[in-house]
């Protein structure tokens, strides 16, 4: 069943570990799209929880692997999803087109096949061979970026086009990671969008967190407006005080090896201590975890 599973020099640490690594290559055939993902599982006996994780514009399934090896490492399962439709292959072809390509990725058709795509992976992990495995009342969504964007539909955010509101809340997703989220396009009053979320979501971001890609940008202000804005019991914010947008991918571009790791592993420890307390662990855990990052941190609010 493990016939492709993710070799690299620390594979023998993933055994030792109790969890596995394996690439699937799905398609929705309901829509005949392409929806790769990067599965990690822990091994042994019971169920476990599951993060479903939507990346960021211009990524992919393996842009984000430390998150998943370490939640792994913890006994939670995470399903990386990628999205044909604004993946890294936007970045090849003709550079004078990468305005235009970028542009339909962030347009509204995208925008709403990325949460199918989301919807359709959760499906098909629980309908297989491993959705024993999964905790049903233990499904976390999460996202970096775009696909913070894609995470806050899932969770309920309800956007308005043409007179239409568009609503692709899954009901099975019971909790919410919120990275770096832009704003929604074209709207310039969150509340109307993100009041109706009725779930508790970790918000994270850096004091210079600002997304420029071609035809955007968005600075730390938008990702404060969102977290505002949003509704429901049990929301954290934490603001970093270093660290680039993509400071959480597995890539360091323009951050210090020092500012990447201290960020990384922050976040996975505040995403262990959020998850675990929306299902049943101390909630003062996350405030344990506020008082040993004091020195990251700009901001930290839970309401």
């Amino acid at each position: 069943a493990w016939s492709h599973v993710h070799l690299r020099g620390d594979a023998v640490g993933e055994a030792q570990a109790g969890y596995r690594v394996q690439d699937l290559d799905w398609v929705d055939p309901a829509r005949g799209r392409a929806v790769p993902v990067k599965l990690f599982l822990p091994e042994g006996a019971g169920p476990v929880p599951l993060v479903v994780f939507s990346h960021g514009i211009g990524s992919a399934r393996d842009g984000y692997t430390y998150l998943g090896h370490y939640w792994a490492r913890h006994g939670i399962a995470s399903l990386h999803v990628q999205h044909v439709g604004s993946d890294r292959t936007l970045w090849e072809g003709n550079p004078f087109a990468l305005v235009a390509r970028f542009q339909r990725a962030a347009g509204d058709a995208e925008a709403i096949a990325r949460v199918r795509d989301q919807r359709f992976a959760l499906d098909r992990l629980l309908a297989g061979e491993w959705g024993a495995r999964v905790d049903r009342a233990r499904i976390v969504a999460a996202g970096h970026s775009y696909g913070a964007n894609t995470t806050l539909m899932s969770a309920g955010a309800q956007v308005v086009r043409h007179g239409h509101t568009i609503r692709l809340r899954d009901p099975r997703i019971s909790a919410a990671i919120v990275v770096s989220a832009p704003p929604f396009y074209g709207d310039e009053d969150f509340r109307p969008i993100l009041s109706g979320i009725r779930i508790p979501t970790l918000h994270v971001t850096t004091a210079d967190d600002i997304i420029r890609i071609p035809g955007f940008n968005s600075g730390v202000d938008d990702r404060l407006k969102v977290f505002d804005a949003i509704g429901g019991p049990g929301k954290v914010l934490a603001v970093y005080r270093h660290g680039t947008h993509n400071v959480f991918t597995d890539h360091r571009y323009f951050d210090s090896r020092d500012v990447s790791e201290q960020v990384k592993q922050a976040t996975e420890s505040l995403s262990l201590a959020f998850i675990g307390s929306v299902y049943g662990r101390s909630p003062a855990e996350l405030a344990q975890w506020q008082a040993g990052h004091r020195a990251l941190l700009t901001r930290y609010e839970a309401r």
